[in-house]
């Protein structure tokens, strides 16, 4: 099944953060979700509790995270999360 994609506002204000690198990254991200795809397990897929919960989490790379919701037909892309070192 193919989902259509919803940037939230605070996703887009992080993502426009991102380096280059790391936005190509998170697009790949999003492709295989809008495709239906399951994430590989490197990515660490799974629901999260609390202030997101009924959201998912993935681990793009160790101290980048995407926060997504998946509505009926539509990818809602809640947030995107750099780590600090």
């Amino acid at each position: 099944m193919k989902y259509s994609i919803f940037r939230t506002s605070s996703f887009k204000k992080a993502y426009k953060k991102l380096s280059s690198s790391e936005q190509e990254l998170v697009l790949t991200i999003v492709v295989k979700l809008a495709q239906g795809e399951s994430l590989d397990e490197k990515y660490k897929d799974h629901f999260l509790i609390g202030n997101y919960k009924g959201c998912r989490e993935c681990h793009i790379k160790p101290d980048l995270l995407l926060i997504y919701k998946i509505n009926n037909d539509e990818v809602e892309l809640v947030l995107v999360e750099v780590g600090k070192s």
